[in-house]
C-alpha cells in the first residue's frame, strides 16, 4: 500500500462501527502527537467533536465518511450550514428513520448549543487538534486519492478478508517524507488490524488461521491500546513482532511507564542488541535475574617498630617493618549480565537472546546473527 498505487483505502469507512469508536481511534492517534498529559482535555473535547461530525456526515453522505468531509465540516461554517439545509429538506419529506432523526437532532444540538458557542480561542484550539489529522489527507493530491477516495473507487475494505485469505498487507511509506501522515496511517492500520483480530474470538472458531503483526521502528506507532492487545492476542492466534530503538523510545512516545512495562512483559521472546539506554539495560537485567558470583577482595597492611621523623627532611624512618597481604573469596548475588555486557561486549550483528519454546524458557545467551547481505557469501 503506497501513494499513487492501485490500493484505495478509507480508514473512516466503517459503517458497522459506532461514531464514538471511530472518534476514539482518531483520539488515540492524536496522542502520538500530544506527548504532554496536560493536553488530555483538548483531546477529549476533540473526540467529542469528531463523534458528532462522523454521525452527521453519515446522515447527509449516504453513511460514507471521509477525512475530506470532516475537514470541511470543522473549518468551513458555510459548508456545515449547506448540509444542515439539505438535511432539513430530507427531514421534512419524512425520509429519515427514527434513529436517523435522533442522530440528526443530537448533532444539531451539539453544534448549535455547544461547538458554535465556544469562544474564539477554545474553538481555534479544538480545530487545530482535529486538523492535525484531517489536514494531512487533503494537502496532497495523491494522499487524498489513496486514503480519501470516492466510495466507488474503494478496493481495500479492511482486514477481515485479508486475514481469511491469508494475505500480506505492507504499508510502504517514507517516514522522513511523510512523518505525520505515516504515523496516522500506520497507527490506524494497526488499530484496524487489532480490532479484526480480537473480533475473531467471538466467532469461537478453533481452526482460525494464525496471523502476524510486524512493525519496525515500533516506537513511532505505539499506542496505549497495544498493552491490552498484546495481553489478549495470543488467544486469537496472533504473533506480534516489533523492533524499537530502546524502551525509553517507547516511554517517550506514550509517556506512561506502567503501560510500557505491560507492553514489554507481554512480548515473551526478546533480542537485546548493544545499547547505552540505562532504562533498557536495567529492565533487561531484572528480567534475566541474578546469580551467585564469586567475588575477590585483596588487602595489604604494614606495621613497624620505633617510627621516627627527621627534623631536617621530615622523612619517616622505622625499625623492622612488617608487611602482610590477605586475599578473600566470597559469593554475592549479582545480575547475570552486567551493564558492560550491554554497552561494550555486544558487537554489531550480535545480541542477547531470551527465548521460549512455548513450554520452557531457554537460558539467556549471546548469539551471533547473519545479516541478509552476508547470506550469499556464507553459502
Amino acid at each position: 500500500m503506497n501513494f499513487g498505487g492501485n490500493i484505495k483505502y478509507n480508514p473512516l469507512d466503517k459503517p458497522n462501527l459506532k461514531p464514538s469508536i471511530l472518534a476514539n481511534r482518531l483520539k488515540t492517534i492524536l496522542t502520538l502527537f500530544s506527548k504532554n498529559n496536560s493536553e488530555s482535555y483538548w483531546l477529549d473535547k476533540a473526540e467529542q467533536v469528531l463523534t458528532e461530525c462522523i454521525k452527521f456526515c453519515r446522515l447527509y453522505n449516504n453513511r460514507y465518511v471521509t477525512f475530506s468531509e470532516l475537514h470541511k465540516l470543522i473549518t468551513i461554517p458555510d459548508y456545515y450550514m449547506s448540509k444542515i439545509n439539505y438535511m432539513r429538506s430530507i427531514f421534512l419529506k419524512g425520509k429519515l428513520s427514527k434513529l436517523e432523526v435522533h442522530d440528526l437532532l443530537s448533532s444539531i444540538e451539539f453544534f448549535e448549543k455547544e461547538f458554535n458557542s465556544l469562544d474564539t480561542r477554545t474553538s481555534s484550539i479544538l480545530k487545530s487538534e482535529i486538523t492535525r489529522i484531517t489536514g494531512a489527507f487533503i494537502s496532497d493530491y495523491e494522499v487524498l486519492q489513496t486514503f480519501s477516495p470516492n466510495k466507488s473507487d474503494l478496493n481495500f475494505f479492511g482486514f477481515e478478508e485479508m486475514i481469511t485469505k491469508g494475505k500480506i498487507i505492507v504499508l510502504n511509506m517514507n517516514i522522513a517524507e511523510y512523518r505525520n501522515l505515516s504515523k496516522i496511517i500506520s497507527a490506524y492500520l494497526k488499530l484496524d488490524f487489532q480490532t479484526e483480530v480480537m473480533a475473531r474470538l467471538a466467532k469461537s472458531n478453533s481452526n482460525m488461521r494464525s496471523v502476524c503483526f510486524i512493525s519496525d521502528e515500533y516506537h513511532e506507532y505505539v499506542t496505549d491500546t497495544d498493552a491490552d492487545f498484546f495481553a489478549q492476542s495470543r488467544e486469537a492466534k496472533c504473533i506480534n513482532i516489533v523492533a524499537t530503538q530502546s524502551y525509553t523510545s517507547l516511554l517517550n512516545s506514550i509517556n506512561n511507564q506502567y503501560t510500557v512495562k505491560v507492553i514489554i512483559q507481554n512480548l515473551i521472546n526478546k533480542f537485546w542488541f548493544r545499547t547505552d539506554d540505562i532504562f533498557t539495560i536495567e529492565d533487561a537485567q531484572k528480567q534475566l535475574g541474578k546469580e551467585e558470583k564469586q567475588k575477590y577482595s585483596k588487602s595489604i597492611s604494614e606495621s613497624s617498630k620505633n617510627p621516627k621523623i627527621s627534623s631536617l627532611s621530615s622523612i619517616f624512618s622505622y625499625d623492622k617493618p612488617n608487611f602482610s597481604e590477605s586475599l578473600n573469596k566470597y559469593t554475592q548475588s549479582d545480575f547475570i549480565f552486567d551493564t558492560n555486557f550491554f554497552t561494550q561486549k555486544l558487537d554489531t550483528f550480535s545480541c542477547l537472546a531470551f527465548l521460549s519454546t512455548g513450554k520452557n524458557i531457554l537460558p539467556p545467551q549471546k548469539i551471533d546473527l547473519i545479516p541478509y547481505f552476508e547470506i550469499d557469501k556464507d553459502m
